[in-house]
């Protein structure tokens, strides 16, 4: 599985750092960093829910 983010669209909301910290970094400029684009079978989860509640639908998941 892999995750990813469209910086056009990302608004900084950090709704997906909350759920998933492993996996996501807000900067200090609030740029989203994906820190694990391959996302490890056991955060599987919490990337998927992380990715239906990014508010701005700016995460993209290819299962």
């Amino acid at each position: 599985m892999k995750v990813s983010v469209d910086p056009m669209v990302c608004e900084a909301n950090a709704v997906c750092v909350g759920l998933a910290p492993e996996v996501f970094d807000l900067d200090d400029d609030d740029q989203l960093h994906i820190l694990k684009p391959e996302v490890p079978a056991e955060e599987a989860d919490r990337v998927r829910h992380a990715v239906r509640s990014c508010p701005k639908a700016a995460l993209t998941l290819d299962e």
